[in-house]
């Protein structure tokens, strides 16, 4: 399971020019779920961006969760984490897992960040989305369950 964590003062992701969800201080995760993912990679992946410590404290240092900040999570799904360009130029998308199997991980992975308490607004799965953000930092990390 791989992410992009953004740590945003703002979200939003928008389908058919509609606002589908949005967070105001927080993180932006996009979340691809790769072939052979399990329950193991959404509890671990939940686990590490609930408690990632990437908002200052009081002296400037990263040191608070977006929990200790009361921010919220805005989770897109994006299956292009998974594409491999390293032959060609147009990327291979057979290392994400088939959608069925995917939208039931990423459904955990946000149920996992709302048992914890943290409000978790989403995308729609497949369909097409425009995400906009404000980068706070920037701070932007790449997170991987299998690595």
């Amino acid at each position: 399971m791989r992410s992009v964590v953004q740590r945003v003062s703002r979200g939003a992701v928008r389908v058919d020019r509609q606002v589908v969800g949005e967070v105001g201080l927080g993180l932006v995760i996009l979340l691809g779920v790769a072939e052979g993912d399990s329950s193991e990679d959404a509890a671990w992946t939940a686990d590490k961006l609930a408690q990632l410590r990437i908002f200052e404290d009081e002296a400037g240092k990263m040191n608070r969760s977006v929990q200790d900040v009361g921010g919220s999570v805005l989770l897109v799904s994006q299956f292009t984490l998974l594409g491999d360009a390293r032959k060609g130029n147009r990327p291979s998308f057979t290392g994400a897992a088939a959608p069925e199997t995917a939208s039931a991980l990423y459904e955990e992975v946000a149920g996992l960040l709302r048992a914890r308490g943290l409000p978790v607004a989403t995308g729609v799965f497949r369909a097409h989305m425009e995400v906009e953000l404000v980068n706070d930092g920037p701070v932007t990390l790449l997170l991987d369950s299998r690595r």
